[in-house]
């Protein structure tokens, strides 16, 4: 709107916005705060039902109020748009039900590393054929999706469920231990969404993952990478590392974990288990695994070093992995 004043002391040069400027001033601002939400994009659908006519969005295209980024949507104001807008404006642009999914999906959650290429999007309709977009046809559950970061998208591990079809194993592994070692939480799991969709492509290597040669959490140190090297070498089944275990209402964490087996390995560092107390709780710790029928094994980092035969060849005998006194190749 603008006002001209004439002269000073006088009402008669002031020019009054009419309703019409009030009405476009107040959509605007409707559209603006829209935007704010979505990371600057909006879709026609939504201009509509705002209130905005056909001729009113064509004339801001063209006053260059609105850029199009796919068809039918727009970011508004600016011509540079965000990654997550982006990702939102493909949202938008796939229609009612359309979430973030796949490799975009991976990389909202920071499963995988950042980079170019065209925006996954699921929707439960007929695939979507637009530029710069992979449409992927399921119709998800309620607990397979969120709003994340204001984005519409597939859950953390729907989303490593998806990957395992679209992503090399290794990528899978990478993404897989990422949400492990964030301590991600979902209402559905893995293995959940294996049994819901059986016979889905890359289910074999999820299933795999599950039961994997590839630890389960992080490493937090030296001592601890060194151990699962040795595991590897010896050909091991890999632990869970650094793994919650809850026995009789109390809550352990064991340093290497192998729940099928019920074997339970804690890596003794002087700098970690050198105090009163954690002597004290790690003795506990181990009265109650035995008594609940959990072999424990202590081992040191003298012993990594200076034995490791010995130690594989115990450790196969406790998994029952039979009789293997040497790593392959020796």
């Amino acid at each position: 709107m603008s006002f001209t004043i004439a002269g000073m002391g006088s009402q008669i040069g002031i020019q009054h916005p009419t309703s019409a400027q009030l009405r476009t001033h107040l959509l605007d601002r409707r559209v603006s705060e829209l935007a704010r939400e979505q990371h600057a994009v909006v879709s026609r659908r939504q201009l509509l039902d705002l209130g905005m006519g056909r001729r009113a969005i064509a004339g801001r295209l063209e006053r260059r109020q609105l850029h199009e980024v796919f068809r039918g949507v727009y970011v508004v104001g600016v011509r540079r748009i965000s990654r997550r807008g982006r990702w939102m404006a493909a949202v938008l642009a796939c229609g009612d039900g359309a979430v973030l999914s796949h490799r975009s999906a991976g990389r909202l959650w920071r499963l995988l590393p950042p980079a170019s290429e065209r925006v996954d999007v699921t929707c439960p309709g007929a695939e979507v054929e637009r530029r710069g977009i992979v449409g992927h046809r399921s119709r998800l559950r309620d607990d397979e999706w969120l709003v994340h970061d204001g984005i519409p998208v597939t859950s953390p591990f729907r989303t490593i469920f998806d990957l395992a079809a679209v992503v090399e194993t290794r990528e899978l592994e990478r993404a897989f231990h990422e949400a492990e070692a964030r301590e991600m939480t979902d209402p559905v799991s893995l293995p959940m969404l294996l049994e819901r969709y059986p016979g889905r492509r890359g289910s074999k290597n999820l299933w795999a993952l599950l039961e994997a040669r590839g630890p389960i959490g992080i490493t937090r140190s030296e001592f601890e990478e060194a151990f699962v090297a040795l595991v590897d070498r010896f050909g091991l089944r890999r632990p869970r590392m650094n793994a919650s275990l809850a026995i009789r209402g109390r809550f352990f964490e064991i340093d290497a974990l192998w729940q099928r087996e019920r074997v339970a390995v804690e890596l003794d560092s002087r700098e970690i288990h050198g105090t009163y107390k954690k002597f004290e709780s790690d003795r506990l710790r181990d009265r109650i695994l035995i008594a609940e029928g959990w072999r424990t094994m202590r081992v040191t980092w003298r012993q990594l070093q200076d034995e490791p035969c010995e130690i594989a060849e115990d450790l196969k005998k406790a998994l029952g992995q039979g009789h293997h006194p040497h790593p392959p190749g020796k």
